[in-house]
């Protein structure tokens, strides 16, 4: 079976197979079975994910019951994420300690593929090189100290998980060469990446990576403590199906492509594109959970921009803020007039008091449009220069800030985005 319950030392790798799964030196392991190809397995599967999803509602307690759907794919996901070619970030959040992130987080550690507990792991290197040997399930516990953005060093580290999100990522690594020499060798990043800690501060690059859990105290006792000298032996065997159920499905997860509910695009799409595959390959139901909750996930990323919660950078603010202001009936408008009525209209953003210390200046905000947007200002005949409407539409369109050609965004066509327009 795949799954190991500790982590392997550096030293301890053979090869990997064509899969990236990671056997230790000794294993009776002589080779690696082969995969069948054609339907899914889907009864098989599902029983799986229907028994791998009550251990975690036995022992987790969570906000919300869609959680344990959620930590289910997820889980099932690592063991086939060489095959979804992208793998989402699990956040494993809490207000508070005492939450159950560690008891998670051991139960990821009995069911995930070749788990590795990281949170000592301070040299990207080290981590880089133990990937390179085969995909791997790395678990980080209390993200908010160990990944604390300013610690020494934890930005490279963070790195090495970021660019770990898609197949196909490496980080260049020093290794010893004839002669005692040194050369550099790209080292695989990919990998199922699992992060626990108490309201963590992770760069923003981080979070949209990301998908939540939630969890909170059980102050009513209503789940069981992990007794592993009791449960392990039973760990073990669901750990084994949940192997060979990923080994059935394997190809039809590579070649499955579900549709997907409306919105999810762009790196909502990323996230929950892997999770979707996997349910899938179970059944008709898993389908639908997934669903619910890639558009629980839509939701929740509008509501976080109504709120103010996502950082924007301030020139996607400015395109915003000059849609708001730009009346339908103006065909042209001087540099100075857009400037004064963007101070008047967030003047948080642009005035006297904004993070920048001073007023939007006239060349200011010339230069952010050009920069962000290739947006140059022109002339109307002698007037001031300004900017025409026409100036502004690929920039608006590609930012959902206005219908696209050929529809008013009534009749049914239109794509939302990111930014919680239309496409």
């Amino acid at each position: 079976m795949n799954n190991k319950f500790a982590p392997l030392a550096e030293d301890e790798y053979m090869p990997a197979d064509p899969f990236h799964r990671v056997y230790p030196v000794g294993s009776s392991v002589q080779s690696v079975p082969s995969v069948p190809s054609g339907t899914p397995a889907t009864e098989p599967v599902a029983a799986v994910l229907r028994d791998l999803r009550a251990q975690f509602q036995r022992y987790v307690a969570v906000m919300d019951d869609l959680d344990l759907d959620l930590l289910t794919l997820w889980t099932f996901h690592t063991h086939l994420a060489f095959e979804t070619y992208s793998t989402p970030r699990l956040q494993l959040d809490s207000t508070m300690p005492g939450s159950g992130k560690t008891t998670v987080l051991e139960h990821l550690a009995r069911y995930c593929l070749n788990p590795i507990q990281a949170a000592s792991l301070s040299s990207p290197a080290l981590l880089t090189r133990m990937l390179n040997n085969g995909l791997r399930t790395i678990l980080i516990d209390e993200v908010d100290r160990s990944l604390d953005p300013k610690k020494d060093g934890v930005g490279e580290l963070i790195a090495v998980l970021n660019s770990g999100y898609k197949r196909g990522a490496t980080r260049p690594v020093l290794v010893p060469d004839k002669g005692g020499d040194w050369k550099v060798a790209e080292m695989s990043t990919f990998s199922p990446v699992a992060m626990a800690g108490n309201a963590p501060a992770l760069p923003d690059d981080t979070k949209s990576r990301c998908i939540r859990v939630l969890l909170m105290p059980d102050l009513y006792g209503v789940v069981e403590s992990s007794d592993w000298e009791e449960i392990e032996e039973d760990a073990q065997a669901l750990a084994a199906r949940i192997s060979d159920a990923a080994d059935s499905v394997r190809d039809f997860v590579k070649t499955v492509r579900p549709e997907l509910p409306e919105g999810c695009i762009g790196r909502i799409k990323e996230r929950w594109n892997p999770l979707k595959r996997v349910a899938a390959a179970a059944s008709a139901e898993w389908e639908a959970v997934a669903d619910k909750l890639i558009i629980r996930d839509i939701a929740e990323v509008e509501m976080d921009k109504e709120d103010g919660l996502t950082n924007l950078p301030p020139a996607v603010i400015l395109l915003q803020d000059i849609a708001q202001i730009w009346g339908a009936d103006r065909v042209f408008v001087a540099s100075t007039i857009i400037v004064d009525e963007l101070v008047e209209y967030n003047p948080g953003m642009w005035g006297q008091f904004s993070a920048y210390g001073k007023v939007l200046s006239v060349q200011r905000f010339g230069r952010m449009l050009v920069q962000a947007f290739k947006i140059h200002s022109t002339r109307q005949g002698d007037s001031k220069r300004g900017y025409f409407r026409h100036q502004f539409d690929v920039a608006f369109r590609r930012m959902g800030l206005t219908p696209p050609p050929g529809t008013d965004a009534t009749d049914g066509t239109d794509e939302p985005t990111a930014f919680g327009g239309i496409r």
